[in-house]
C-alpha cells in the first residue's frame, strides 16, 4: 500500500544521478531525490527550464529537495537543448521521461500510478504540451522496448512560469529588444512555423481534442519574461475547453523568484505540496 502523502511530512532523502537517454550527441541524466522511509511514495518528474537552450537537471534542485523532503519521489531529468536538436526533441525527451518513470519508479519506492509532473518556464511548456497530447506519435518517438504499453498520461500538472504561449514570449522578447530570447525562440522553433503548432494557448484556441488534467500555475506578479496577463488568458482558456485550472499569482515575484529563498518561494513550495495533496486525495477516492 502507497505512503499517504501529507505535506507536513519530513524525511531525510538520497540524492543521486542515473543515466536517462542516450541521444546522437550525448547521455542524458536523471537527477533522483528519494525519500527514506517505507514508501511507495508518490512519484514526480520534473522538467527544467531554460529557455529551451540551456540549463539541466539541477535547476531546480531546491523545489525538488522540499518535495521530496515532503514524502515525494522526485526525478528530475535533462532535456535535449536547441542547439543539438529543434522542437519537438525537448518534448519527446519529456513524454519519453513520463513512461521511462512509470516504469522505473518501483525500483526506487514510487508508485507508478501516480507518476505526475512538474515544469519550470519552457520546461512548462513542454509538460503542457505533453500533457495534453500524451499519444501524439510525434511525441512518442523514443521507444520504451521494457514497457511498451506504458503511456505518457499524466493525473496532475504543476506549472511554474510555463511558456503558454510561446509566441507571445517571443512578441514580448522584441517589445523588450532582448536579442538573446529571440534568438533562443529561433533556435527552438525552427521551421518557424512550429511555434504556432507547438503552442499550448493556440491548441486550445483551434479546438483541438486535447486531454485536459488538473493543472495548477504559478505565476510572478512581477515577472516581465512570461507576462501574467498571458498566463491568466492560457489559464481562462484551459478551463474554459473543460480542464481544471488553478492559478495563483505571487506578489513581488519575478520569472524565478522559486530560485532565491523568501517569503514567496516558501509560500510557493507549501502551495504545490497542498495542490499536490489535493490531487492524490481525489486520485485515491476517485480509484
Amino acid at each position: 500500500m502507497a505512503t499517504a502523502y501529507n505535506p507536513s511530512n519530513t524525511f531525510e532523502i538520497k540524492t543521486w544521478d542515473v543515466e536517462f537517454r542516450k541521444t546522437p550527441t550525448r547521455m542524458l541524466m536523471a537527477r533522483i531525490y528519494q525519500p527514506q522511509g517505507e514508501g511507495p511514495f508518490p512519484a514526480l518528474l520534473d522538467l527544467h527550464g531554460g529557455a529551451w537552450n540551456n540549463q539541466d537537471r539541477t535547476a531546480n534542485q531546491p523545489m525538488d529537495e522540499s518535495l521530496a523532503h515532503s514524502g515525494m519521489l522526485v526525478v528530475a531529468i535533462d532535456l535535449s537543448r536547441a542547439p543539438e536538436a529543434p522542437y519537438p526533441a525537448s518534448v519527446q525527451d519529456a513524454n519519453y521521461g513520463v513512461r521511462w518513470l512509470k516504469a522505473r519508479a518501483r525500483e526506487w519506492n514510487g508508485d507508478p500510478a501516480t507518476v505526475a509532473a512538474l515544469g519550470s518556464s519552457s520546461g512548462g511548456h513542454e509538460i503542457e504540451l505533453c500533457a495534453m497530447r500524451p499519444h501524439d506519435p510525434r511525441y512518442n518517438a523514443h521507444p520504451l522496448p521494457e514497457a511498451p504499453n506504458v503511456d505518457a498520461s499524466l493525473p496532475y500538472v504543476v506549472a511554474r512560469s510555463p511558456v503558454s504561449d510561446p509566441f507571445a514570449r517571443f512578441q514580448q522578447a522584441e517589445k523588450r529588444q532582448w536579442a538573446e530570447m529571440i534568438q533562443n525562440s529561433k533556435t527552438y522553433f525552427n521551421p518557424w512555423e512550429s511555434i504556432h503548432e507547438g503552442n499550448p494557448q493556440k491548441i486550445l484556441e483551434r479546438g483541438e481534442k486535447v486531454s485536459l488534467p488538473p493543472m495548477y500555475i504559478l505565476q510572478g506578479e512581477l515577472d516581465d519574461n512570461v507576462l501574467p496577463a498571458v498566463q491568466e488568458k492560457f489559464a481562462a482558456t484551459y478551463r474554459a475547453a473543460g480542464g481544471e485550472c488553478e492559478f495563483e499569482i505571487f506578489k513581488d515575484c519575478e520569472h524565478r523568484w522559486v530560485a532565491k529563498p523568501g517569503p514567496g518561494t516558501d509560500r510557493a513550495y507549501a502551495q504545490i505540496k497542498a495542490f499536490i495533496a489535493k490531487q492524490l486525495r481525489a486520485k485515491k477516492l476517485a480509484a
